[in-house]
């Protein structure tokens, strides 16, 4: 071999010397591993946009075994192993900024990277070859490079210079110099587009052309690019003057390579040739193959220099002049192409984010039409991480829509449901029938995909919105409609909206009774009662529910599709444990229930229909039948769309749900969680630094024993009344449950609004017209004989459940036997009052109950109901009390007072009254009673029509002192004067009670009682002593009845108004006076001296002291012309209207110096002593002998003596003069 070719051209390479017997433990390492080229591509990437998580499919393995290739047909090319499948043009994952952007959108199957692995590994490459052999190898290639080819390259392109020089070197200089004399002008080069078409023609091997090409290639194999280029560009030359276009853009793409890999870049890369090139090979050759070479080649070398704008013109421009070519093949051209021209954007110095993105679609788009999907899944994906959360809807929609199809079609059904939930739950712009396509597809797909796995977990289903933080739950029964007259308590229902200020007063009502219950104390284990939980409830707390009673659990739902929706067989998820409450430890857990009806029974509705873009809510309900903890997770359902139809008038369709009326396209079975985010927590320091939030509990309730439950049901109960109006009615309490209750009681805020009525309810009997006429009141016929004159009764406030210590907002039901057995239902009458303010009024009842049985868990129920009353106008009374100055010796030491009342009638007729009339008037008092009416007229009955004004005036005096005895025992005095013949007993139901519930405010102010006496009575007690005579504990109780025509028949309405007289000389109203602002005072800047102020009594206090009554003949003859001094004698009385002893002092010394006075009423003299000193003992009566001396006719004020007055234990001496209330006129006669 060496003899035939020298010793340069043979080398003896000794390899394979490893034997297959030698010790398989020694490592040898793989010569081929660091050149082989690495899988890039894994052999399924799938991409899942969006944050949630794909479900597990357990069928991953057998979808993977099919997906391995691009085609199921090309599974192995040539002997090729599958690792070379990887996508040619994909930059490197550490150079590619599509993938490397991290998130939950990019996800990879797990088998699909563990496959690719073994196959990476699982090839040996030089598995006979020892490592003295792989320095063989390396001294070879050295030797082959070194001594053979390199020295074979230089000789040749040695000889090639040479035979060019000797052929081509004279012809090619004379014929130069010829063209450069003889030729007139530069003729000026033709454009490609003119050049004939000359890409057929062929040079023969020994060509100069030829020649000079190959001494081209020759050096730039050397990397001799400078020198190569030169030979290019000669031969590019020689090829444009023979006209070989096919030759010519060859030389010109070599050209400008070799001019790119110039080192040192001594000449700026010839773009232009790239571009002459490609248009050539496109235009002229029409060879498109050439051109997208020639492309992607000049736009690698466009990348190397950043110019990546340039690039992606180049691959853009070619992308569109393929169009013009058809078939698959142009489609998986120009998918290549506009993929690099995406890449392109993407890696520019500012990257065109959204250029990149669109260019992606393009190809995938491209790629999908040429068949290969799995490509067009991967651009979709990488385009979805720009679109992603930047708002434009519809491309998003559109992309997630190819993605769910493509996964679909490569049987990667997870990806292909998540793509399609995102299109349905992103707020879709799309229109109603683009929106209804989608969600078909999804339910397709959804289908396919639980059909895998039929026994496995329930699905999460993306519609319709559900919005947790708005559900609400309610515990009872539904509330019963009205049946003709009997109306059901209102009580709690998911129909009424929540108000904080209603429910605050509702807890107060319910601690108001807890109160009363537990002697005064609020347990500290008390919480308040909630049945209707929502998101302003207090929810940190596990409810309490009660065996067998319904659960219902109200969940909004809302629709974000145009199209209608269709939820079928829907119902509530939930688990429940078992558990004993009754305190036993030694009781083993019961494990957790799901399912089964005899623990909790679960309706379902049927059918469930929700409009396009509308919010509903559904009522679903549980029913416990075992006590134990319940947990509600969540609901659970079929998804579903109508048949042919896209909108749905959907009015009434919760009631209409159960008819089956709506026809199915196709549904798939899923559930929704209701998971509750409890409150912000904001108290200590930790929670307002950071975001912390509460338990809500409103879902997870307790199941509690068997508790009585309370129905409530009003009869006759009405809506209107006029102020003051008696209206009896009647209430129905009905114990629907297993269990017997006791301890009922009402609370309420206006206690004066209705009765029950006391112990003397059954006492008196109804006379024969009360009971033809219907009266609410106890009544008993009367003798004409009687009229005018009072007819006296007495009752106690402790009969009316008012009393010193009980709470009157607190009222006992007055139950037979105190209990109301299972089944059982008990009717009561209920007297009711109009609120004496006109307008709407909104009365609270709270019913209290309790077990007989006292539970752990729950201690009472409640039953609420609101009470909504309109009152009109009806009569305004207005009162006066002051002391009478007749002193009659029957009354003995007494005294009596007179009492004014005025009556107006405000109504304007609005509810068809006609007139009133005032059929009593009664007084209530442990002190006073009205004696008699004085002035009463002819005309008995006291009539009174719109707007007019009546004046009645009574004569009271103080009850007898075996009747003011017991006062002690709250006993009050009623003395009723009638202006009819039938007597209304005020000391009996319902009148008594109203007359006491007006009181009960009073009698809730702490009363001032008298310290014990010391040596030194304080000045204190000598003001309230003072104060006790002007006052007057005495109520009037005015009693009408109204005439109102209605549907032309006459009713007769019956009422009754309170005044209650507190001082004397005040006026006193029945209805409740507006309070006027106070007046702003300036603000204090400096503290005020702390300088007690002996308490001194006012003059009003001090002038009540005594009474004093002047009594003298009202005209006076005397015969001036005989006696010139007329003498009057006068009686002044003096009473002591205090129970203490009074020093009294009366001064007859006139004081008067106005010359008014003087002339008014004339001068005259006292005669005898001019100053009395008394002591009165307590209520005594004085009486003063006078004289009057006149010496001229005329008119006299004889008022002008003047009273002192003082306390006679006391020091500090409290006196002014006593006020007369009117003048004492005398007329002195001339005979």
């Amino acid at each position: 071999m060496k003899q035939k070719y020298g010793t340069q051209g043979c080398y003896l390479l000794k390899i394979n010397s490893r034997t297959s017997n030698r010790a398989s433990d020694e490592q040898i390492p793989d010569p081929w591993s660091q050149y082989l080229q690495k899988n890039s591509i894994q052999n399924q990437e799938s991409y899942e946009d969006g944050p949630c998580p794909i479900t597990s499919n357990k069928n991953c393995d057998n979808n993977l075994l099919s997906l391995d290739g691009l085609d199921n047909e090309v599974k192995a090319v040539d002997g090729l192993p599958n690792n070379f499948r990887a996508h040619p043009l994909q930059l490197d994952q550490s150079s590619d900024p599509s993938n490397s952007i991290d998130g939950p959108d990019h996800v990879r199957s797990v088998s699909s990277l563990h496959e690719t692995k073994k196959g990476n590994t699982g090839i040996i490459h030089g598995a006979c070859l020892t490592l003295t052999d792989h320095d063989r190898i390396r001294q070879f290639i050295q030797e082959f490079t070194f001594r053979g080819l390199l020295p074979h390259i230089e000789k040749t392109i040695r000889q090639l210079n040479d035979q060019l020089i000797s052929r081509k070197g004279l012809s090619r200089s004379l014929f130069s110099a010829t063209k450069k004399w003889f030729s007139g002008s530069k003729v000026p080069e033709k454009s490609i587009n003119e050049l004939k078409n000359t890409s057929g023609l062929l040079y023969p091997p020994e060509a100069p052309e030829l020649q000079i090409r190959k001494m081209a290639d020759l050096c730039f194999l050397v990397q001799h690019y400078d020198l190569a280029y030169n030979c290019y560009h000669t031969a590019k030359k020689d090829f444009l003057n023979d006209q070989a276009m096919l030759y010519a853009a060859g030389a010109l793409e070599m050209a400008a390579v070799s001019a790119f890999l110039q080192p040192g870049a001594p000449r700026p890369y010839p773009a232009h040739y790239m571009d002459t090139a490609i248009q050539t090979y496109r235009d002229i050759c029409k060879n498109m193959v050439l051109a997208e070479r020639c492309v992607l080649l000049s736009a690698e070398l466009l990348k190397s220099q950043s110019k990546y704008s340039e690039a992606a013109a180049l691959l853009i421009r070619l992308t569109s002049e393929q169009n013009t070519w058809k078939g698959m093949d142009s489609d998986l051209r120009s998918a290549l192409l506009l993929e690099q021209a995406a890449h392109c954007f993407i890696n520019m110095k500012s990257p065109m984010v959204r250029k990149y993105a669109f260019h992606m679609i393009l190809a995938g788009h491209r790629f999908s039409k040429a068949g290969q999907k799995k490509h067009a899944l991967r651009c979709y994906c990488q385009a979805m991480q720009v679109y992603k959360g930047k708002g434009w809807s519809l491309a998003e929609d559109h992309i997630n829509f190819t993605i769910g199809r493509q996964s679909y079609t490569l049987r990667q059904l997870d990806n292909a449901v998540s793509a399609f939930r995102h299109i349905l739950i992103n707020e879709s712009k799309q229109s109603a029938v683009q929106q209804g396509a989608f969600l078909r597809e999804y339910l397709y797909v959804y289908k396919n995909v639980s059909q895998l796995s039929p026994d496995g977990p329930l699905p999460q289903l993306p519609l319709p919105y559900i919005n947790s933080s708005a559900t609400r739950v309610f515990f009872g029964h539904d509330r019963r409609p009205a049946d003709g007259e009997k109306q059901a308590a209102t009580h709690v229902s998911l129909d009424q909206e929540y108000d904080s200020e209603s429910s605050q007063q509702w807890r107060e009502l319910e601690e108001q009774v807890v109160s009363v219950v537990n002697k005064g104390v609020i347990p500290s284990s008390f919480h308040p009662t909630q049945y209707c939980l929502n998101s302003y409830s207090d929810n940190s707390r596990f409810p309490l529910a009660v065996v067998e009673e319904p659960i219902t659990v109200e969940v909004a739902f809302r629709n974000p599709l145009k199209v209608p929706l269709l939820l079928t067989d829907l119902s509530l998820l939930w688990k429940f444990q078992p558990k004993d409450f009754s305190g036993k430890d030694d009781e083993e857990v019961k494990q957790l229930v799901t399912c089964e009806p005899e623990m909790i029974g679960t309706e379902v509705i049927s059918e469930f229909l929700i409009n396009g873009e509308e919010s509903k809510v559904a009522r679903l309900k549980l029913f416990p039948h075992h006590i134990g903890e319940l947990h509600i997770l969540g609901v659970v359902y079929n998804l579903g769309t109508i048949q042919g139809s896209v909108t749905v008038d959907g009015i009434g369709a919760l009631p209409g749900c159960h008819t089956g009326k709506y026809s199915l396209s196709m549904s798939v079975r899923g559930k929704q969680d209701l998971e509750i985010q409890g409150p912000r927590l904001n108290n200590t320091k930790e929670e307002k630094t950071s975001v912390k939030y509460g338990p809500d509990r409103r879902l997870d309730p307790i199941i509690t024993e068997e508790m009585p439950l309370l129905e409530v049901f009003f009869i006759h109960f009405p809506t209107g009344l006029l102020c003051g109006e008696i209206r009896k009615a009647y209430v129905e309490f009905v114990n629907v449950s297993r269990c017997p209750l006791t301890g009922l009681k009402v609370v309420s805020k206006r206690p004066e609004f209705f009765t029950f009525g006391g112990n003397t309810a059954v006492l008196t009997p109804l006379s024969p017209s009360a009971s033809e006429n219907c009266s609410a009141y106890k009544t008993v016929v009367t003798d004409a004989t009687s009229v005018c004159a009072a007819l006296i009764s007495s009752a106690s406030s402790v009969d009316f459940g008012i009393g010193t210590g009980s709470q009157p907002e607190v009222i006992p039901v007055p139950l037979p036997d105190t209990v109301l057995l299972p089944g059982a239902s008990v009717q009561l009458p209920m007297w009711l009052r109009g609120p004496d303010e006109e307008g709407v009024h909104e009365i609270n009842f709270l019913f209290y109950y309790e077990s007989v049985k006292k539970q752990p868990k729950i201690r009472h129920r409640i039953l609420r109901h609101t009470a909504i009353i309109c009152t009109s106008r009806s009569l305004n009374v207005r009162a006066t009390v002051c002391r009478s100055n007749s002193l009659e010796n029957e009354e003995g030491r007494g005294g009596n007072m007179l009492v004014f009342v005025d009556v107006e009638n405000t109504n304007t007729s609005e509810a068809g009254v006609k007139e009133f009339h005032v059929v009593q008037v009664s007084s209530s008092s442990k002190h006073w009673k009205l004696q008699k009416s004085i002035n009463l007229s002819e005309n008995k009955d006291a009539k009174l029509a719109s707007r007019e004004k009546g004046k009645f005036c009574f004569k009271a005096i103080r009850c007898e002192e075996k009747e003011a005895a017991t006062q002690s025992s709250e006993k009050y005095t009623f003395a009723d004067i009638i202006f009819g013949n039938e007597q209304i007993i005020s000391s009996a139901s319902p009148c008594a009670d109203f007359f006491y519930r007006s009181l009960s405010s009073e009698l809730k102010k702490p009363q001032a009682h008298l310290p014990v006496h010391t040596e030194k009575q304080s000045s204190e007690d000598t003001v309230r002593l003072i104060q006790k005579c002007s006052e007057v504990d005495l109520n009037i109780v005015i009693l009408w009845k109204a005439y109102v025509v209605e549907d032309s028949k006459q009713l007769i309405l019956e009422g009754q108004h309170h005044v209650i007289l507190r001082t004397i000389g005040k006026e006193a109203f029945s209805y409740p006076q507006k309070q006027e602002p106070p007046e702003m005072e300036l603000l204090k800047f400096f503290r005020p001296e702390n300088t007690t102020i002996s308490s001194r009594p006012s003059v009003e206090q001090l002038s009540s002291l005594i009474k004093t009554s002047l009594h003298y003949p009202e005209s006076f003859n005397h015969p001036f012309h005989q006696k010139s001094l007329c003498l009057v004698p006068v009686t002044l009385l003096l009473s002591n209207c205090s129970k203490a002893d009074v020093d009294v002092i009366v001064d007859l010394r006139h004081k008067t110096t106005s010359s008014e006075a003087l002339e008014i009423h004339g001068s005259f003299t006292w005669l005898g002593q001019t100053q009395y000193k008394l002591q009165l003992k307590s209520q005594e009566i004085h009486s003063l002998q006078l004289k009057a001396c006149f010496v001229h006719t005329g008119v006299y004020n004889l008022g002008t003596p003047r009273v002192f007055a003082k306390l006679s234990d006391q020091v500090t001496v409290f006196e002014t003069s006593q006020q007369n209330s009117m003048p004492a006129l005398i007329i002195i006669n001339s005979v």
